[in-house]
């Protein structure tokens, strides 16, 4: 996994509190860490600090894994 990858991996993993070694690119937030729809603000608001991008209610839907953020903040970097 690349810097960048690793990096969003530790926010979420800090913002729903279990280790990084637990979060998997396929275990779903909220049936697998029992994460809500308040935690799931707080990642996006995290990542949006970190990486001073805007992530729009439609991305933060998308965003229930860690495969989803991982793509979501692609497409960001992505995007002039």
């Amino acid at each position: 996994m690349e810097a960048r990858a690793l990096k969003i991996k530790e926010i979420v993993a800090e913002v729903i509190r279990v280790p990084a070694e637990r979060l998997s690119l396929t275990s779903r937030f909220r049936e697998d860490h029992a994460v809500d729809s308040l935690r799931s603000i707080e990642i996006m608001a995290s990542l949006e600090r970190e990486f001073d991008v805007e992530i729009s209610s439609e991305a933060l839907a998308r965003m229930v894994d860690l495969a989803g953020v991982l793509a979501v903040m692609e497409e960001l970097a992505a995007t002039p």
